[in-house]
């Protein structure tokens, strides 16, 4: 049975266009892995398929009564509410479930015996909704999410606003599961998820019953837990059955079978076009010149899909750093509150050392106070000689009309157009991209805009906050060559096994001084 048809549908913003008559059918149970590169329109699809964004042609239809959930990776939290809060808006349809009931309760007084049948009818089956979305069993279903992720350690009448972004994830994520809706859409849920909660999300999906549409970079997990593949490329959806690996081996083949059929093509167009310029002039071959010539006119020619802008890295060294690097002595990271027991770190010139852990145990907090931008609650962080920091942060700040060109221009005032531009271009951006302020971007196209000014500066040494958080396939892997070949040092952040194997010299658990495990 089908859950959602999409036909027909195109979409631009400005002069550019995102897709161009795109058909698409959810089934029941299908577990779907939308797949394609930063700024396909991956978000954008989802976001009209939930009625966000009006498409500018084709038209979007759910099934009757179909309750979806959808993780959006730009959800704001509305300062005020707190966890427990967000997750209780999960039943907001039952709370006013409730209200219809209690005001069919007051007018019962005064209705007539028709009325008062119809409204006990009523009443009965607004009982039997409850019960059955376990209504009067909230507070404790609530409060089971809140266990299942941690969230009761950080107490659930904190603001949301005050939260990591794993914090963060895991409410919205937490939310969605206690919706139960019919169609699970999730964009790239295990950004800012740690490993161990990766894991938890992995084993519900496999489990789930439903279907569910999902947008992630993250290979093994895609793999481990969809059977189909929609692929997102110039302008169109292709389905693919199976997982990501086996979709990899069919688009190859089909690609070299495209690109075998341009070429002979191209050949015969060039033999006709040679031949009708040769004999259209003689008498004698004119007839046969002019019918090569209607086979050229009605000829469909094969187009090759523009190559897209692959990203090329390259971090500028700084002159070589002093030996030490950063070293903490009894160093208590925190805002008003302890995060950390006393913390005694070193590190070395030439070390890339990787810090793991759960989200919200302070590894955020401990780059901050390094870089001097969190003071300590005791102890002290001394940093070494000659130190040229590059610091790559989570996420934009909100709100920044600038565009993309103005964004490098601010950093290096020196640049003209061109080296800016061509600054850009190597991070895999499109002119259009260039030319766009930087938050109408996706996400994965706004790290390449951060990652961008990090490496035009001069450094011996990187601080990498979660830097392959929305960046695709080609993209993640050209960042782990460029930081391999890297001369400095590197404190990185990272919750993908797969990204920094090979590239750690160490790797910490921060969850042996953090306080909140």
């Amino acid at each position: 049975m089908s859950i959602l048809n999409v036909e027909h549908l195109s979409h631009g913003f400005g002069d550019r266009a995102i897709f161009h008559d795109v058909s698409f059918r959810l089934l029941k149970g299908e577990h779907i892995g939308l797949v394609g590169a930063n700024g396909e329109g991956k978000s954008t699809f989802m976001n009209i398929i939930t009625g966000k964004l009006q498409p500018d042609e084709g038209k979007v239809e759910w099934a009757k009564n179909v309750r979806v959930g959808y993780l959006d990776q730009h959800t704001v939290l509305e300062k005020g509410m707190t966890i427990r809060d967000v997750l209780k808006s999960a039943f907001s349809f039952l709370f006013e479930m409730e209200e219809k009931m209690n005001a069919i309760c007051d007018s019962m007084g005064e209705a007539s015996e028709e009325e008062m049948a119809a409204m006990m009818e009523e009443l009965g089956t607004i009982q039997d909704l409850l019960m059955a979305h376990d209504f009067y069993v909230i507070d404790s279903k609530v409060d089971e999410i809140g266990r299942a992720f941690g969230l009761d350690e950080l107490g659930m009448d904190k603001d949301v606003t005050e939260l990591s972004g794993g914090q963060r994830t895991k409410v919205l994520l937490g939310k969605l599961l206690l919706e139960k809706p019919d169609i699970l859409l999730l964009d790239e849920p295990t950004n800012y998820l740690d490993a161990q909660h990766i894991e938890w999300l992995k084993r519900y999906l496999q489990e789930y019953e439903n279907a569910f549409i999902l947008i992630s970079h993250d290979i093994p997990f895609l793999n481990s837990v969809i059977n189909l593949i929609y692929h997102m490329e110039n302008q169109r959806l292709d389905r693919y059955v199976g997982d990501y690996d086996k979709f990899q081996e069919v688009y190859a083949m089909k690609r070299s079978q495209l690109e075998a059929a341009y070429k002979r093509q191209q050949q015969e167009i060039a033999d006709l076009q040679d031949f009708v310029a040769r004999n259209k002039a003689r008498v004698a071959t004119r007839n046969m010149a002019m019918s090569r010539q209607k086979k050229l006119d009605k000829m469909e020619v094969i187009e090759l899909a523009k190559e897209k802008p692959k990203p090329e890295f390259h971090f500028l060294n700084a002159r070589t750093s002093g030996k030490m690097i950063f070293e903490t002595k009894n160093l208590v990271i925190g805002y008003e509150e302890a995060l950390s027991r006393p913390l005694n770190f070193s590190m070395e010139r030439g070390e890339k050392v990787v810090l793991v852990g759960a989200n919200g145990i302070g590894k955020t907090t401990l780059l901050k106070s390094l870089l001097g931008l969190i003071p300590p609650l005791s102890g002290e962080t001394e940093q070494g000689d000659y130190l040229s920091i590059g610091y790559f942060e989570q996420e934009t700040a909100p709100g920044n009309t600038t565009t993309c060109i103005e964004e490098i221009w601010k950093e290096f005032p020196s640049y003209t157009q061109y080296q800016v531009r061509s600054a850009l271009a190597k991070c895999g951006l499109t002119t259009k991209n260039i030319e766009s302020q930087v938050r109408v971007l996706s996400g994965g196209e706004q790290a390449k805009v951060r990652l961008c000014k990090l490496m035009n500066r001069e450094t011996n040494v990187l601080l990498l906050d979660e830097p392959t958080n929305h960046l695709d396939v080609d993209a993640k892997d050209e960042l782990k060559r460029a930081l391999k070949e890297y001369k400095g040092s590197i404190l990185l952040i990272c919750h993908e096994p797969e990204f920094y194997e090979g590239l750690a010299t160490r790797v910490m658990d921060c969850s042996e001084w953090a306080l909140r495990v």
